[in-house]
């Protein structure tokens, strides 16, 4: 009776185990998702010319920097409800309502000023010059190399003179 028992125990593990195999994927794949079913981290951009940063997500945290750049890219590190943690290009995180950021894709260029190419190449002409600041609309990447528009010209940037694409993402 003892070894039936034991038999008896060792499949309940194992069938328990075999079912909360689907369990513990699904849930090892949500640590990439947010709340909202979208991926955490992702760059967005400020909606509004405005945007209040708070210390916590909810209108009872103090607001610790209002930022005042429309489409200023922002990289969503995390969420709660309807407000977004966010990172800026300097590191600086802080809580966002969603209702503050667009799906409109920018990238801001920093560093030196920098040369936006005819095509994704280091010898290939200039189109324009855009100084540490400028903050540009981000059309697709491919490569080492991202496509982009500001002040009116079309050009490619190297991944290397601007913060708002990830390392490995590809954009078309």
């Amino acid at each position: 009776m003892t070894g039936f028992w034991r038999f008896g125990v060792l499949a309940c593990v194992v069938f328990a185990a075999a079912l909360a195999a689907p369990c513990l994927r699904a849930h090892a794949a949500d640590a990439e998702q947010g709340e909202s079913g979208l991926p955490v981290p992702r760059f967005v951009s400020l909606r509004a010319d405005e945007v209040n940063l708070r210390s916590g997500p909810g209108v009872r945290y103090p607001v610790e920097w209002v930022y005042q750049r429309k489409l200023m890219p922002v990289e969503v590190v995390e969420e709660f409800e309807t407000w977004r943690k966010i990172r800026d290009w300097q590191g600086t995180e802080g809580w966002v309502n969603k209702a503050m950021l667009s799906w409109r894709r920018s990238v801001l260029v920093f560093g030196e000023i920098r040369t936006l190419r005819r095509e994704p190449a280091g010898e290939s002409p200039a189109v324009a010059r855009a100084e540490p600041g400028v903050i540009a609309r981000l059309l697709k990447c491919n490569g080492n190399w991202c496509k982009v528009e500001a002040g009116g010209y079309e050009g490619w940037l190297a991944r290397a003179d601007f913060w708002g694409v990830r390392v490995d993402e590809r954009i078309e």
